[in-house]
């Protein structure tokens, strides 16, 4: 059960109105039995190492709290990244080796989680929050249900208080609350699940399509990962927000970003930010004279970088096109670095033509990067594919070869009849005309104020609302008759 599945909106409201009534002393325990119950719906054979984990977080914490908190703390890290590692290259290195292991299936959400649990032993080492003591808060800060399957990556700070606390019904909270689950739906839902039959069509079997076909596969990947995600985090942000919890939001408009920097500040915040928190910052200041012999006090910023970036290809997948995508990711972000230093910083106020000129190329590399992801998110392509998909963007660039791809791939993925093939691709320029108009809307005229605010703020939006009410439900259908859909975000098996 995802967070833009038909059975979530049922379960949702039915929490939502049961927590919102109970006695504050009864709210947290109802709250995890909840999640508990949202997690056994959606992966029952997993909840044991899920559980498992929040227990092993919980003795952890409570021995951070004590005078030896560097040991209990070095010792918990690499317990959580040795369960993470365990599920995530487990299974490649058993195929890889031969071992003959049983197989086992990668808990949903796990590499969330487990980042949000080593954000808690942190900062409760460095006295950034207490170690909380009430296992029932403790619990619900891993397992709550909005955040279990996809994140946002929460800090235990931000989170636990809020969880503790007694909410009640707020109208206009439910209205902004509402305002923003139907904006995450029509993400994931509308657009993201109507791009998706491109891409599942095509990307496995790329040999078999011209080269406009998969450039325009990899571009629909692109707003698939960005629309299905952004989409998700704004239903979870939704589903909280109704029980009067605030979680952090993860996407800004990435796509209107002039550099690779502000990019990341705008792409998978809470992920991007805990690796700048917890891994960057760290390298930076490390003091390395005693390893350098006194040559250097300080790491450099390009080597920061590079390791930030190669985790972020390792946290994604077990294979090796998501490193060439995190090794890609690095070379973009040095390479600005040492063009300011060459260059100076660029001017915050710059012609406008010369802005989308850099939107355009932060677009293009970024694309670019894409194909490395989704031939890794695919599980059954390998490193020669990623390169034989950007050979194969080059031939066989015929339009008339191209307009019979574009009709067959609907045709053979979707429903054998023209006027489907039509209906889709009227549905899917609607849908994405009004998501690109409202993250226009968004980023120029609201200046990236939260998502659930703009959409207040939009002209006409009885209309708007309305609109994507419509959208979802087309979307839905469109779903269930074909496309093949979990429910979940792209990113839940990460």
């Amino acid at each position: 059960m995802g967070l833009s599945s038909v059975g979530f909106f049922v379960f949702l409201p039915v929490v939502a109105a049961v927590y919102l009534h109970l006695p504050h002393k009864f709210q947290p325990a109802f709250l995890l039995a909840a999640s508990a119950a949202f997690y056994l719906l959606a992966a029952p054979r997993m909840f044991v190492v899920t559980a498992g984990l929040a227990v092993l977080t919980y003795c952890l914490a409570r021995g951070v709290g004590t005078p030896r908190r560097k040991v209990w703390l070095a010792g918990g890290v690499t317990a959580l990244l040795a369960v993470l590692a365990f599920f995530k290259y487990g299974p490649a290195l058993n195929a890889a080796l031969d071992l003959g292991l049983p197989s086992f299936a990668m808990p949903l959400g796990l590499s969330f989680y487990t980042f949000a649990a080593i954000s808690y032993l942190v900062d409760a080492a460095r006295g950034d929050c207490p170690v909380e003591k009430n296992f029932v808060i403790h619990a619900l800060y891993i397992l709550f249900f909005p955040t279990i399957t996809s994140g946002p990556i929460c800090r235990a700070g931000q989170l636990m208080p809020q969880l503790a606390a007694e909410h009640r019904f707020d109208a206009a909270r439910t209205a902004d609350a509402l305002r923003l689950y139907a904006l995450g739906a029509f993400k994931a839902v509308a657009v993201g699940r109507t791009l998706h039959v491109l891409v599942q069509q095509v990307v496995p079997n790329y040999r078999d399509y011209g080269g406009w076909m998969l450039m325009l596969a990899v571009l629909a990947y692109t707003f698939y990962l960005y629309f299905d995600f952004s989409g998700y985090s704004e239903s979870a942000r939704a589903a909280a927000l109704m029980m009067g919890i605030q979680l952090p939001e993860n996407f800004k408009t990435p796509f209107f970003a002039t550099n690779f920097s502000g990019f990341w500040n705008r792409w998978h915040i809470s992920f991007s930010s805990w690796l700048q928190d917890y891994l960057f910052m760290p390298l930076a200041w490390a003091d390395v004279s005693k390893l350098t012999r006194g040559r250097r006090e300080r790491l450099p910023v390009w080597l920061c970088l590079l390791c930030v970036f190669l985790v972020s290809g390792f946290w994604h997948g077990n294979t090796l096109p998501y490193v060439l995508w995190g090794l890609l990711q690095a070379v973009y972000r040095i390479g600005e670095e040492v063009l300011h230093r060459r260059l100076g910083k660029p001017k915050k106020k710059a012609p406008a033509a010369q802005q989308w000129g850099k939107r355009a190329v932060v677009f293009a590399l970024w694309t670019f990067s894409m194909v490395f992801f989704c031939i890794g998110a695919d599980g059954t392509l390998g490193t020669a594919d990623c390169f034989g998909y950007l050979a194969g963007c080059v031939q066989g660039l015929s339009p008339a070869r191209f307009a019979g791809e574009l009709y067959s791939v609907v045709y053979d993925g979707f429903y054998p009849h023209a006027v489907m093939v039509a209906g889709y691709y009227a549905f899917l320029a609607l849908a994405l005309a009004l998501a690109f108009r409202l993250d226009w809307h968004r980023n120029f005229t609201c200046k990236n104020r939260p998502a659930e605010q703009a959409l207040a703020a939009l002209p006409r939006r009885r209309a708007v609302y309305y609109l994507l009410i419509v959208c979802i439900l087309v979307g839905l259908i469109l779903s269930n008759g074909g496309f093949g859909s979990t429910n979940f975000s792209a990113y839940a098996g990460f």
